[in-house]
């Protein structure tokens, strides 16, 4: 088969590999349909995430079809359509007894595209399907069930349920790509009394306010004080940061009340600094965390119902095989108005032939 692999830092190429095979009885093999790519890709290619050894196939999000099962697995079949989770549970540890997947001791966690070899290819095999993969409603489109692998259960996890959004509550969204995207589309199904995003992009500033954003504003142009324009002066009751760099993380710091939250979801690779000596009296809570996607089922109901908005996230979309492709229009974002990507195979509807 053919999947996009790194080789190190700066090097990777879509390339034929090994066909993936069963390894343990909790395996499946999935051939895939579509398929994603993440900010956390980017991250590898460039060299920031040291344990993913050259030769990898990328890729922690996918659709697919069943195509062989381990000897163990029971939820799923050959010819089942199935969302491959970006997080593997071995179902047995003690964070998995937790629904605390990420933190897998088992041999799961993030591991796709990470520590074995992931989705950007024809098929992959993905550890303990049964917790792993979830059969798709019959008639949901495969280009927007990928977007429930990551960006969604991640948003609506570690953003929206961590920072407790209540009704009635004031929430900043720092960063507008896919991730605050999705958070401000989960948030909404809180009712907040108010919505704000904060970015750079015009384009995202944009695509935030389409997805539910009451007000955007230019992370240049001191957001702190529009936020305090809006309430009072209190500040916001939760700030999700969605961008991953200090300057961020700080900025969520400055917006948020007394007695409220910041949820961080971005992927930081360079330390934050942390204002103890304001923070301390604010009764201020931050939380952290890599999702679990406990909440994956749920959201996929969600989605197929028509309560999630994934079609509009997918702006540009590509056959399987054109990932090189794909990657430079994603890692180019700012010029392209990329906000995910999929690529895939076409998909027809199918047309009974009557026989003459």
């Amino acid at each position: 088969m053919k999947g996009y692999v790194f080789h190190g830092a700066g090097q990777s190429a879509w390339e034929e590999v090994p066909d993936p095979a069963i390894k343990e009885p909790t395996d499946a093999i999935v051939r895939v349909r579509a398929v994603t790519i993440c900010g956390t890709d980017l991250h590898i290619l460039k060299g920031d995430v040291p344990e993913v050894p050259p030769g990898t196939v990328l890729g922690h999000e996918a659709v697919g079809e069943i195509v062989e099962t381990g000897s163990d697995v029971r939820t799923v079949r050959p010819g089942d359509q199935v969302l491959v989770s970006c997080i593997s549970a071995c179902g047995r540890c003690a964070h998995c007894r937790r629904t605390m997947y990420g933190q897998c001791r088992g041999g799961g966690g993030w591991i796709l595209g990470h520590l074995i070899d992931g989705t950007q290819a024809e098929y992959v095999r993905v550890p303990y399907a049964d917790l792993s993969v979830h059969p798709l409603p019959a008639a949901m489109d495969s280009k927007e069930a990928v977007l429930l692998a990551d960006i969604f259960p991640t948003s609506y996890e570690v953003g929206v349920l961590n920072g407790h959004v209540r009704p009635g509550d004031t929430v900043a969204v720092v960063g507008a790509g896919p991730i605050g995207l999705a958070a401000i589309a989960t948030a909404r199904l809180f009712t907040p009394e108010l919505i704000v995003a904060v970015d750079l992009a015009p384009s995202r500033l944009e695509a935030a306010r389409k997805l539910g954003a009451d007000a955007v504003a230019d992370a240049r142009e001191a957001p702190e004080q529009l936020i305090a324009d809006l309430t009072d002066g209190l500040g916001a009751d939760v700030v999700i940061e969605a961008v991953g760099v200090p300057e961020s993380f700080e900025l969520c710091t400055r917006m948020v009340r007394p007695g409220g939250h910041v949820a961080n979801v971005g992927v930081h690779g360079k330390p934050a600094t942390l204002h103890l000596e304001d923070l301390w009296i604010k009764n201020i809570t931050i939380t952290t965390g890599l999702v679990d996607t406990y909440s994956t089922p749920t959201l996929l109901r969600m989605a197929a119902a028509g309560r999630l908005p994934t079609a509009q996230l997918v702006t540009h979309t590509f056959p399987l095989d054109h990932m090189e492709e794909a990657y430079d229009v994603f890692a180019r974002a700012g010029d392209t108005g990329a906000l995910k990507v999929v690529l895939g195979e076409e998909q027809h509807d199918a047309v009974a032939v009557r026989a003459a």
